[in-house]
Parts: structure tokens; sequence; C-alpha cells
């Protein structure tokens, strides 16, 4: 009876940890994901936020508002609506990064993102990016979606 009570207490701590390898591959949730360092910041705490900036996004292929003025240091609360009929999304970055990234959107269109400073919104949606601007400088923001970076789907984020 003893050593059935092990193996049975044995055999649900592995079922158990089988559970969790199968879920790898699920998308990470927002909450759960590793803030890094970044060029134009890092992820942010929601304890933290100094204020929230909201952003509207449409299918005439621009961002509402299209520039934005951060103080350095400051946790923002991107909160972003999409009020379009098509899919689009927000991701921060530098130019070379967002060219990068744009290029294989174009060659992989389904692409799903798990980054912290990305938003990808369907229509009729919101989400939200929380983000320290840890760093000063002129950074941006593009809906990388095939055609809509190509489109001036694109803004500014100027931290001083």
């Amino acid at each position: 009876m003893k050593y059935n009570l092990i193996y049975l207490v044995l055999g649900l701590t592995i079922s158990q940890l089988s559970f969790a390898h199968g879920d790898q591959h699920k998308k990470p949730m927002h909450n759960q994901m590793v803030a890094q360092q970044e060029d134009w910041g890092i992820g942010g705490n929601k304890n933290e936020i100094n204020r929230n900036i909201a952003i509207s996004m449409s299918d005439d292929m621009k961002f509402k508002p299209e520039k934005i003025d951060i103080k350095l240091g400051e946790t923002i609360r991107f909160v972003i609506k999409n009020n379009g009929k098509l899919m689009h999304e927000m991701v921060i970055g530098t130019k070379p990064v967002l060219d990068k990234h744009a290029v294989m959107m174009v060659k992989n269109p389904n692409m799903e993102h798990d980054e912290l400073y990305m938003a990808h919104v369907s229509p009729g949606k919101s989400a939200e990016i929380i983000w320290k601007f840890n760093r000063s400088g002129s950074f941006d923001f593009a809906c990388l979606i095939a055609g809509h970076y190509q489109a001036g789907m694109v803004g500014k984020i100027e931290v001083k």
C-alpha cells in the first residue's frame, strides 16, 4: 500500500510535468513574458504606469496620433483600438528593426507576435502595450502586416 501511494504521487507529478511540457508551443501570455532591454526601452510593469495613451488604427493605414512625446523614464500603457475591418498591429522599435521585421512579415504573413512591444489587434478590438521608455531618442511604431507598413502605417515616438 505504501509503495502504491508513492507511485500514485510520482505518477501525478510526472503527468503534470508532461502536461506543462505539452503547453510549450502555446503563445505566452502578456504578463508571463520576460522583459528584455531593447534600444527603445523595456517591457513595463502595470504597477508603474505613469499615463495611458490611446492609439487608434484604421483601414486608411494611419495611426492616431502619429507622433507621441514621452519623458525619459515614463512607463506608458498604450491602449490600442483597431477601428478598421482589417487586422492591424502596433510594433514599437527602431527603423532598422521595423524594416527587418516588415520583410519577414511579407514572407510569413500569418506570423504571430509575442513580444512585449507588439500588439496584434483584430478588427473592432483593443489591446495594450505597457512599455517603459528608459532610453532617450527617436523611435518608431508601425503596423507590419504585409502592405500596411509599405503604405505608410507608421508613427514616431520622441523620448526626452
